[in-house]
């Protein structure tokens, strides 16, 4: 068995003819009723429109964190950071200690 050439140039139709291709064709041209008689997905399918726009992206929180600028020193941060990932939120759960709060 020979393999089979790699295609290094366009070759229109590539041995087949529009008649073969409209033979075996799953998706027929679109007449103008087709057009007319068209409807937007999440008009035939309300359920399924509604369930994929539930399904994006992450579950809001109850209480998101609230992102913002705050000044430390460079050693204190430098300290933090040599904790390894996580080092924002170790400084969260020390921040909610001092101020006495609970998770």
């Amino acid at each position: 068995m020979t393999k089979p050439k790699l295609q290094t140039k366009f070759e229109p139709e590539r041995g087949y003819c529009k008649e073969d291709r409209d033979a075996v064709s799953d998706n027929p041209e679109w007449t103008e009723e087709d057009f007319r008689n068209a409807r937007p997905f999440a008009e035939v399918f309300p359920d399924l429109t509604e369930s994929i726009r539930r399904s994006r992206g992450r579950p809001a929180l109850d209480n998101p964190k609230k992102q913002v600028t705050l000044r430390l020193d460079s050693d204190v941060v430098a300290r933090f950071r040599a904790g390894g990932p996580g080092w924002q939120s170790r400084i969260n759960d020390i921040l909610r200690k001092a101020a006495g709060l609970s998770k």
